[in-house]
């Protein structure tokens, strides 16, 4: 069978594609580059033209995660009608689930604590392009008199990471009782970093309970 040429930025794309199918349905550490190289029909020195090594190739396809599950909150809330606190709501609860999305197994190999840089870099990356859309929305609640705040966006960094870096067990071993601790303490420190009406927040401290019930040693332990 002949090769396809392709323009480089459409090669790069098929190729990242296909590490991402392979590392779903097969895992990461039972997929090789070679894997690659044959699921697309293209010669050994075009996948090292564009990823010296997996990782690199497994950094594209983080890269590439991020970015769709962006671009599916962006297009949800531009859809979505309501105040600040509703599109607040929504956007916390579908976070996850556009990262999580057909990507378990790919997620799954980054928690485990030989992953932790990897793990690290899918955390910032996703975080640092989360903040803007938070940022929108708290403007939004400070046009509409529900918080009040000169530095939306900032504010919506510092939630986010405080959030995600002292309840994610891929960070940490943290216990659940540490978890519970924090996830009740959140809404109260939110409320007052946006000074939101009281009982705003209530509604993220079961989603985060819950995301702690995630047993991250036997993820690990079953990928070994």
């Amino acid at each position: 069978m002949s090769r396809i040429t392709k323009k480089p930025e459409s090669r790069r794309a098929q190729i990242i594609e296909a590490a991402r199918h392979l590392f779903q349905t097969q895992e990461y550490e039972k997929t090789s580059m070679q894997d690659v190289i044959i699921r697309l029909n293209i010669a050994k020195g075009t996948i090292y033209h564009y990823f010296p090594s997996k990782e690199a190739l497994l950094q594209a396809v983080i890269e590439d995660i991020v970015d769709k599950s962006i671009e599916e909150m962006k297009n949800f809330i531009e859809q979505t009608s309501g105040n600040a606190l509703k599109k607040m709501l929504l956007l916390m609860s579908i976070g996850n689930l556009a990262t999580l999305n057909d990507n378990e197994n790919i997620l799954n190999h980054l928690h485990r604590h030989s992953n932790d840089i990897m793990h690290l870099r899918l955390l910032t990356a996703t975080l640092a392009k989360q903040a803007p859309l938070y940022a929108q929305i708290i403007e939004q609640g400070c046009k509409e008199g529900i918080f009040k705040t000169k530095a939306p966006l900032e504010s919506a960094e510092f939630i986010l990471y405080a959030v995600q870096f002292l309840t994610d067990k891929g960070i940490a071993p943290y216990t659940q009782e540490e978890i519970d601790r924090r996830a009740k303490a959140f809404p109260k420190l939110i409320e007052q970093i946006l000074q939101a009406p009281a009982g705003s927040f209530e509604f993220i401290v079961k989603p985060i309970q819950q995301s702690g019930n995630c047993d991250c040693d036997e993820t690990q332990n079953k990928g070994t």
